[in-house]
């Protein structure tokens, strides 16, 4: 597979995946030929915090169903994509406890929503890597240890969130 020439902005890769997203869902682009277009995207850190808040947040089903060729793709993108993921879960458990508390159900239920496709794709990326990466974003949210917890603390999530994260790592595993 060819390097794409270059590299797109954050912005670029969330229209992009729009667009794709769109064409997918209307029966316009195969699973194969999206699968390998976000391989491409995802290959760069913009390219892929782009794809994922689009289609971790929105309404397109893809990554509810998750067609074998893009989990391929995605497993073979490596760490990067493991890494996004778990700051995702993370970031929708944190978000989906503080919408409840501000009694927003909508938003709650887009996060929780978010938070279901990051523990599904989480469970088909490659174990190893899935391991590890969650192994040190639940030292952080347990026991407020290891390199995630400058993470946690840049969001400002409290006690109460942490406790939250944490659960969301260990359900991965169930």
């Amino acid at each position: 597979m060819s390097e794409p020439l270059r590299e797109p902005s954050f912005q670029q890769a969330m229209e992009i995946t729009a667009q794709w997203l769109g064409l997918w869902e209307n029966g316009e682009l195969s699973d194969e030929v999206l699968a390998d277009r976000v391989g491409e995207l995802v290959a760069s850190r913009d390219g892929a915090r782009g794809f994922f808040v689009v289609s971790l947040a929105g309404d397109c089903p893809l990554m509810d169903r998750l067609p074998e060729p893009l989990v391929l793709q995605l497993r073979a993108a490596g760490e990067g994509v493991v890494d996004l993921s778990a700051r995702n879960l993370a970031m929708s458990t944190a978000m989906a406890l503080q919408h409840g508390r501000q009694g927003d159900g909508g938003q709650q239920a887009g996060s929780e929503r978010v938070q279901a496709r990051c523990t599904e794709l989480l469970r088909l990326l490659e174990p190893g890597a899935v391991k590890q990466r969650l192994e040190t974003l639940l030292q952080a949210a347990g026991q407020g240890a290891g390199d995630d917890v400058a993470f946690l603390d840049r969001w400002g999530y409290d006690a109460e969130q942490r406790r939250a994260i944490a659960a969301a790592v260990e359900a991965v595993a169930g």
